[in-house]
């Protein structure tokens, strides 16, 4: 099961569950659409795996399955420049 974690870990965007906005690497490290592109060139800094967008769970999972609560932010992530 995906955590959902709730923020992009590059600028602290909020990401909630339902967010199209969301990329993963197979980890789960997150990152906003922007961050992803813009900074990592759609690769994790973390692993250097690939970037993909995170899928959306359902209303009804959420309530049985609900999204993390921890953030992770790294604010030197924007230094790391890829792409």
């Amino acid at each position: 099961m995906l955590e959902l974690r709730p923020s992009c870990e590059c600028c602290d965007r909020d990401l909630p569950p339902g967010s199209r906005e969301a990329l993963i690497c197979t980890f789960e490290c997150t990152f906003c659409v922007d961050c992803a592109g813009a900074v990592l060139g759609g690769i994790c800094p973390n692993c250097t795996g690939e970037l993909v967008r995170r899928p959306v769970r359902p209303e009804a999972a959420l309530a049985r399955h609900p999204a993390s609560k921890v953030r992770v932010f790294n604010p030197e992530c924007r230094s790391l420049r890829t792409g």
